[in-house]
């Protein structure tokens, strides 16, 4: 159980958008756009293509923690049912991103990985929760108001499709934790400086 926590946290630390902004475009995203070190940061700052090569990537890494990590590391008998420690590695996937030890534990916000953890506990609620980003995408044009709307429903819509109480409660929490990360985000909305998606950067 602890490797597999260890392996969650490493995988959901490797920080793609650093990357790829290094690599394709020889920059350095934390000195461009907002800061932030994450794909709508990159998008802004690279252009759309790398930002959603990170964006996938991104995502990709929540979903191999709660599926394939869970299957390659869960014992019976460790908690009292596997869907505790998909949990359990679901949340230091996300924490690895947010907080990634290969650059000072300053990482992004951990939607895209917090999408790819629900892609693998409930996708077909995370489903109608990313048709209410693109929706509050498409009326507002802010990706961080459409990411706040996203996580704010997602609990909602697990609860209507009677998903396991513990994923409803870890959802819950998640999105608590992704809204107090938008927090600047949030002041820029209400003051009207926040970026609008195809914005772009200096």
């Amino acid at each position: 159980m602890i490797i597999g926590i260890i392996i969650s946290y490493l995988v959901g630390a490797i920080p793609f958008s650093y990357i790829l902004g290094r690599l394709i475009k020889g920059i350095d995203i934390r000195e461009h756009g907002s800061g932030n070190v994450g794909a709508t940061n990159l998008i802004r700052s690279a252009g759309k293509i790398p930002g959603l090569v990170a964006l996938f990537l991104d995502a990709l890494k929540g979903f191999v923690a709660v599926v394939f990590v869970t299957d390659f590391f869960y014992r019976p008998g460790l908690l009292p049912n596997i869907a505790l420690f998909k949990i359990m590695l679901g949340i230091f996937v996300v924490s690895g991103h947010i907080w990634p030890i290969f650059l000072r534990f300053k990482g992004g916000k951990g939607v895209a990985t917090a999408i790819g953890v629900f892609i693998g506990l409930a996708p077909l609620a995370m489903a109608f929760a990313i048709c209410i980003w693109g929706l509050f995408a498409l009326i507002f044009r802010y990706v961080s108001l459409s990411s706040i709307a996203m996580v704010i429903s997602l609990p909602a819509i697990m609860f209507i499709l009677h998903e396991p109480n513990e994923y409803i409660l870890f959802a819950c929490l998640l999105g608590l934790s992704i809204i107090y990360k938008h927090r600047a985000n949030i002041s820029r909305l209400i003051n009207g400086t926040e970026y609008k998606i195809g914005q772009r950067s200096e």
